[in-house]
């Protein structure tokens, strides 16, 4: 007969028994980051280690599994809540195992493989509590409510979802157009068709063909069905193709629409491009995080469209139209427009263009706005004609730009 070791999930993911669901969540998250079989592929002790961390994190993060992990010291999806507390108040696990002592001697692993519970069919309340050392209720109610069978079969399984960020130019997340990148996910086996089993039944490898396996709580040693097999002690052949995952990696090119106006860390889904499903179940979506690279000329915040212009002295003191860019160009060119600068403009003021901004990619129809920001240029004046014309235009204008600056000091 087959035997199976305590799992220690604590240990799996790194934690203390002590440690807070949040604490569980951020050593999980650690794990699947490094073992991940999308970060190893074909790496086969990453992808066990994958699974030992994902099965600690299914049951530690569950509150009532995980009270019975501590109470029993293992979890299966029959041990019932009430007969782990009673196997734990009645000093299993959580005290040390049950010992079954007698004459002051020293505790020893039992062994109830085998064990006839026939005898305490019948016996009256009072004789089966004598029976079974003042225990509480016989055995065949607590041990069989809580070894009643095995692991049931795995059943159709969705697709898991995938993310991958895609670099975009400015161009293209502005108008819109095709994208492409190359992605690796999940396939159905094409051998197996997602069953994970070809062929005839064989022997289970886990109990042998014995149908039962040793499974340790505390310091009590139980025979219980194979979780493997469901105590038929029979498999079936695990697909070579895909080595009874039902599934195979595979990278493939993938071509996809940016819409116009898409935002740089905005989210695209594309429904059942994830992780192929197996046994006909759905397979996930594939999330695509938009990054969109930089312009010299113009930065996006939001919808809106900022860029800085510079303007001359004459220009924003008297006044004038100057032409300044626009995104409303053709391909990779900016477009141009016309924009009026008030007269006594000063340099860093913003000046708005409406509906000159990007297109909005969930409103339809609608655009930010353009804002200019303008910069004055001084002229470097040369000859002496020039400089003449600037001494009288200050003897006409003394006002003082420092008056209100200097006033306190």
């Amino acid at each position: 007969m087959a035997g199976t070791q305590t799992k220690d999930y604590y240990g799996t993911l790194g934690v203390k028994k002590t440690a807070t669901t949040d604490e569980i969540r951020k050593a999980f998250r650690k794990l699947a980051r490094k073992y991940h079989p999308d970060v190893n592929p074909g790496d086969k002790k990453a992808e066990e280690k994958f699974k030992e961390i994902s099965e600690a994190n299914d049951v530690l993060s569950d509150e009532k599994k995980r009270k019975i992990f501590d109470q029993v010291g293992f979890y299966s999806d029959n041990i019932d809540p009430a007969t782990a507390e009673a196997y734990a108040r009645g000093g299993g696990a959580a005290g040390g195992g049950y010992s079954g002592q007698a004459g002051g001697g020293q505790g020893v692993p039992f062994d109830f493989g085998g064990f006839d519970f026939s005898g305490f069919q019948g016996a009256s309340k009072a004789s089966r509590a004598e029976s079974e050392g003042g225990f509480g209720g016989s055995f065949r109610d607590v041990f069989s409510g809580m070894f009643n069978g095995g692991r049931q079969a795995r059943g159709p399984q969705p697709g898991t979802d995938l993310e991958y960020q895609v670099q975009v130019d400015f161009w293209t997340a502005i108008r819109g157009g095709v994208t492409r990148l190359e992605i690796q996910r999940q396939e159905q086996c094409p051998t197996c068709k997602g069953r994970a089993v070809v062929g005839g039944s064989i022997e289970c490898p886990e109990c042998h063909g014995s149908g039962q396996v040793t499974q340790m709580g505390g310091r009590m040693k139980f025979n219980i069905q194979c979780p493997r097999c469901g105590g038929s002690g029979k498999v079936q052949n695990a697909c070579k193709t895909c080595d009874g995952a039902g599934v195979i990696t595979k990278r493939e090119p993938l071509e996809f629409r940016i819409k116009a106006g898409t935002r740089d860390g905005q989210r695209i889904r594309l429904a059942g491009k994830g992780n192929a499903g197996t046994e006909g179940a759905p397979a996930g979506d594939l999330y695509l995080i938009i990054k969109v690279g930089n312009h010299k000329l113009f930065h996006r915040s939001g919808d809106d469209i900022h860029v800085s212009v510079p303007v001359t002295v004459m220009e924003a003191a008297l006044g004038a139209k100057i032409d300044v860019p626009t995104i409303d160009g053709v391909g990779d060119h900016a477009g141009r427009a016309t924009l009026k600068i008030p007269p006594g403009t000063q340099t860093g003021q913003k000046l708005r263009m409406r509906e000159k901004g990007a297109p909005s990619a969930t409103r339809e129809g609608a655009r930010g706005d353009q804002i200019v920001e303008v910069k004055i240029v001084v002229p470097k004046v040369q000859d002496e004609r020039s400089k003449e014309i600037l001494r009288e235009l200050q003897k006409l204008n003394p006002e003082d730009p420092r008056e209100e600056l200097l006033a306190g000091v």
